[in-house]
């Protein structure tokens, strides 16, 4: 049952997502995430905590794999959950306005 769970979650996430792009709207998401991300600092954080990373391991021993696997963890940490909260509600609203569409 677990899996069949998991399996109806992931099927919804995609077709959630194929919604989001036929029409556009994940750009969208995406560009408004950027435009909060960079309002609220994340971006000059993760910015100085590379170099912090870099200096440590020194730049000839560090592949940009192992960087992204730093500052991945850093990086989710930082989005705040009041930006999170708005792009869910935003998505809601979509998918709510969508339903209706098709109504």
């Amino acid at each position: 049952i677990v899996v069949s769970k998991m399996n109806k979650d992931a099927q919804m996430r995609g077709a959630i997502n194929q919604k989001l792009i036929e029409t556009g709207e994940r750009e969208c998401f995406k560009e408004l995430l950027r435009a909060k991300l960079i309002e609220c600092g994340r971006k000059d954080q993760l910015k100085a905590h590379c170099k912090q990373v870099i200096k440590e391991k020194r730049l000839e021993h560090i592949t940009v794999d192992d960087l992204v696997a730093e500052i991945t963890p850093k990086g989710r940490a930082l989005v705040l959950d009041s930006v999170k909260k708005e792009l869910l509600q935003r998505i809601r609203t979509f998918l709510a306005q969508q339903a209706s569409l098709e109504d």
